[in-house]
């Protein structure tokens, strides 16, 4: 729904996840429906034909991230969407994924686990398996939407991370942000900033494992290039036997992502040099980060606030930044401290971090809620 002009709609943050999806350029999506994600199926099966592309219904999620890899190859942006169940049944090809350089993207709707959980409230617990998620040794990016508007911002973001790093990207929303309705306002089309894969020349050998990223050619294009999950050097021959092929590919999945970091790394940050209390937020529970800040001040209290847009890589600096200048850090999550770990892991014993943990039932942490932590988190560090 983009065009010359800019457009205004009221959307749920899965809609614009979806529209978002059609914008980046994206033409096949493969999926498996799951609540609460269901909704960027439904609108792709519906608007994705007409921009000329394919949605398709696979038996599983674990058909579904296949498909995605195998479209990805064949040339097309292209993506999947679900929650935590199949977020976990995906981990595997995800890993195969990240070894074989595949651009993709995973919008994961969080809800409320372990297990089946809460299929329908809201939860912030796949923040480590999105980082985690898979075996072995690699770097990840995931991206933390606390809006309509920001579900379609940082979908296109997700797809021109995933194309410029050669990466899975994942999308990690949340079932608060993805039901919704919120005002979406919608850059005419070409404004709208769109990346695709760097493309071998006809000379080029090497499509694995390069210093910088390397091009990436797409099945059919007379390359003739293996892509497997085994070790394998930059032409995608596998050497399983030798150590120093391994070492090679696996510090080079890592270096692309880490040596970037400064480029990929999206935080929001109010009030930070000159706080008494600071706030690391991300997702749903940011949103009652400016209300908070409103209502410590009629406490006497200055409140810092660091919103991660982008929570892997950690924005590390911002956090240590922020934690120079306050007297104590809370953590507001819906999960039992994912991220107040990352959070004192960053700030290494400078400051207290506190945690303000709450699940089940999908209920928000409100204003009130995290001012309450905000003052009795003062009145110990006082």
């Amino acid at each position: 729904m983009t065009g010359k002009t800019s457009a205004t709609h009221f959307w749920q943050g899965n809609e614009a996840c979806a529209e978002a999806t059609i914008a980046a350029g994206c033409r096949f999506f493969a999926g498996y429906p799951i609540t609460p994600a269901s909704e960027i199926f439904e609108h792709l099966a519906r608007r994705l034909p007409q921009a000329g592309g394919i949605t398709i219904q696979m038996e599983d999620e674990i058909a579904s991230i296949g498909a995605v890899i195998g479209a990805s190859w064949a040339g097309a942006k292209a993506m999947t969407a679900t929650s935590g169940p199949g977020f976990s049944l995906m981990q595997e090809l995800i890993g195969y994924a990240f070894m074989t350089e595949t651009p993709c993207v995973v919008v994961d709707v969080q809800r409320a686990g372990p297990s089946t959980g809460q299929a329908t409230k809201a939860g912030q617990g796949d923040v480590m398996q999105a980082r985690w998620g898979t075996h072995g040794d690699y770097t990840s990016i995931a991206l933390s939407p606390n809006s309509v508007q920001e579900m379609f911002d940082l979908t296109i973001r997700a797809f021109n991370l995933a194309e410029t790093y050669r990466t899975p990207v994942v999308l990690l929303a949340d079932e608060v942000v993805a039901h919704m309705r919120e005002q979406a306002v919608i850059p005419p089309s070409n404004q709208i900033k769109i990346t695709n894969r760097k493309k071998p020349k006809p000379t080029d050998k090497a499509f694995f494992n390069g210093e910088d990223i390397a091009p990436m050619p797409s099945v059919g294009e007379g390359y003739n290039v293996p892509v497997t999950g085994s070790t394998h050097n930059e032409h995608g021959y596998r050497f399983t036997a030798d150590r120093t092929v391994h070492e090679k590919l696996v510090k080079n999945l890592i270096r692309k992502i880490r040596d970037n970091a400064g480029k990929i790394v999206d935080y929001e940050s109010l009030n930070v040099d000159d706080c008494d209390v600071g706030v690391v937020s991300f997702g749903c529970t940011s949103r009652a980060i400016h209300e908070t800040i409103e209502l410590a001040k009629k406490k006497g209290l200055t409140v810092g606030s660091v919103r991660l847009k982008t929570i892997w890589p950690f924005p590390e600096e911002a956090v240590r930044n922020m934690a120079k200048n306050v007297k104590v850090i809370v953590v507001p999550e819906l999960n039992m401290r994912e991220m107040f770990y990352e959070v004192e892991r960053v700030v290494h014993g400078a400051v207290p971090v506190v945690p303000l943990n709450k699940i089940g039932g999908g209920e928000m942490i409100t204003p009130e809620e995290l001012l309450a932590e905000i003052a009795r988190s003062v009145k110990k560090v006082d």
